[in-house]
């Protein structure tokens, strides 16, 4: 499998008697002017450990190998992960480790750390992804919260998903997610990429975001998992008013809360009583769940 056959995903695959793996959610990459903006966002150097999830077909790897110290690129597909193997040293990519392992499941904790132990990627980590879809949001969340081992995280996902990681309060996008992933970096898109840019050709097309961790989070919360669950809970109903959707959840360390407290918590704060979740910021979301877990 020759560089040129590695963009031109169709004759890659021919050429092994392969096929895109529908259970992987395998889209790959064959742009290479996609691949140049998702590395120029990486920023991966000469002192960097590049952590790649779904490398496929290796396009996104050599890209990354021939500005990174060393890739580690993470695959589920055995099929794949032995086409790489004996492929990727042919075109001069000895600085590539390929880990055979399903990424939901794998401890990039213990990853990294066997890097650092051999004197690897020591200085500086980043992970960079063109992640399937059905993967792509628990697997930026997990990255994203490695905070002091990863610099920096860029994916690839649905372009619909990189507009609610990205969303400011009182967008249509603007969610859940948008609140919680914010809480942990800072999303930044980078580049739309047209469902063209891929074989097989996916329904939808993609986005390119760069996450930069947060050295702390901005909000200061003694409890992150009975925070996430408020704000969960805060847009449970859209229709709904943010009192209203508190007062039908029951929220770990804060117990029941009515709809009057709610809104007297809400106009307490300098919000209107009938407000939507959507229109409270991160800030404000952590005001009022500290102010509730004051008065518990």
């Amino acid at each position: 499998m020759g560089q040129s056959s590695v963009i031109n995903a169709r004759a890659a695959l021919a050429e092994r008697g392969l096929y895109a793996k529908k259970k992987y959610g395998q889209n790959f990459l064959i742009d290479e002017h996609v691949l140049e903006k998702i590395v120029n966002a990486a920023e991966p150097d000469g002192r960097t450990l590049a952590i790649e999830i779904g490398p496929g077909l290796g396009a996104l790897t050599l890209a990354l190998a021939r500005r990174a110290a060393r890739v580690a690129a993470v695959e589920i597909d055995g099929e794949l992960a032995r086409i790489l193997e004996e492929s990727l040293p042919g075109l001069g990519c000895g600085n590539v480790d390929i880990i055979r392992a399903d990424a939901l499941k794998l401890d990039f904790d213990e990853l990294i750390k066997s890097y650092h132990s051999r004197g690897i990627g020591a200085e500086r980590v980043v992970a960079a992804a063109n992640l399937p879809y059905y993967a792509a949001t628990p697997i930026t969340m997990e990255l994203i919260q490695k905070r002091g081992l990863i610099a920096s995280v860029t994916v690839m996902v649905q372009k619909e998903v990189a507009r609610r990681f990205a969303a400011a309060p009182g967008s249509k996008d603007y969610g859940a997610l948008s609140v919680i992933a914010q809480y942990f970096a800072r999303p930044y898109l980078a580049a739309n990429v047209p469902r063209n840019c891929f074989f097989p050709r996916p329904a939808v097309d993609s986005a390119i975001v760069k996450f930069t961790p947060h050295e702390r989070p901005p909000a200061e919360i003694d409890d992150e998992r009975a925070f996430f669950d408020l704000i969960k809970a805060a847009f449970a109903t859209r229709r709904k008013t943010l009192a209203n959707c508190l007062a039908e959840a029951r929220i770990g360390g804060l117990g029941d809360i009515s709809r009057r407290e709610a809104e007297e918590r809400l106009v307490g704060l300098g919000h209107d009583a009938k407000a939507r979740g959507e229109t409270l910021s991160l800030r404000e979301f952590a005001s009022l769940y500290n102010d509730l877990k004051a008065r518990r």
